[in-house]
């Protein structure tokens, strides 16, 4: 199949979709990607590059159907992300919607940078801190992983300590890894600041732990930063 025609109707999307499926990759992404959805086993690449291929004028056209398939959620953030500023937040909340897995989550928040480096003030006020205070776990985490891809800088350290703070009696898996997420790239750009934060924060156990575990997995932290923070482990 020829990839350099444009894909014009929803079904078309399906069948390109389907004839790169590879059943041992679908296998493999069901063991780690806990999504209720039915895989086909295609690429994340492959999948954004046939998202590419609908023309911009159908990209309304093509968020009009309800997706069926892991992949079919995965394409459908790339076609958000390619709408301009405006138009991809009226589609944001669709998009949450669907996702019920780490991996939509994360690769729908990561394609998004053109559009909010720009407006990180705007968009946190109008999309980011209405997800942190949803009730839906993956919404949540769409809103901390916005925050890991978009804020970790000076001036929006006290914010993201206040969310983690306020987060941290929430009970799903998901949630707690994205805080500590967060909070290891936080230490690995701001060290003093997060390890001052971290001394007196009432994060439950685990996840305080399994913060101190994120950082000391990069490879940006020496090894003798690790080894003092082995022994902040509770």
């Amino acid at each position: 199949m020829n990839d350099a025609g444009l894909i014009e109707k929803y079904n078309e999307m399906r069948e390109r979709l389907a004839f790169y499926a590879d059943d041992e990759y679908r296998d493999f992404s069901m063991r780690g990607i806990p999504s209720e959805r039915p895989f086909i086993g295609v690429r994340i690449p492959k999948i954004r590059e046939l998202a590419g291929l609908v023309p911009e004028e159908k990209i309304e056209e093509f968020l009009e159907v309800s997706p069926v398939t892991f992949e079919e959620v995965i394409a459908r953030g790339f076609l958000i992300c390619r709408l301009p500023y405006e138009e991809m937040i009226f589609h944001l909340d669709s998009q949450i919607n669907y996702i019920d897995d780490w991996a939509a989550c994360d690769t729908f928040c990561s394609g998004l940078g053109k559009l909010v480096r720009k407006r990180r003030a705007e968009f946190l006020e109008l999309k980011v801190e209405k997800l942190l205070e949803d009730k839906r776990g993956f919404a949540v985490r769409v809103g901390l992983v916005l925050l890991k891809c978009y804020y970790v800088d000076f001036d929006y350290l006290a914010v993201i300590f206040d969310v983690v703070e306020r987060l941290g009696e929430r009970k799903e898996y998901y949630v707690r890894m994205a805080i500590a997420w967060l909070l290891a790239e936080c230490f690995i750009k701001f060290p003093d600041e997060t390890t001052s934060y971290l001394s007196v924060s009432h994060l439950p156990r685990w996840t305080y732990n399994k913060t101190i575990s994120k950082i000391c997995d990069s490879l940006r932290v020496e090894p003798e930063i690790k080894e003092t923070l082995g022994r902040m482990r509770k």
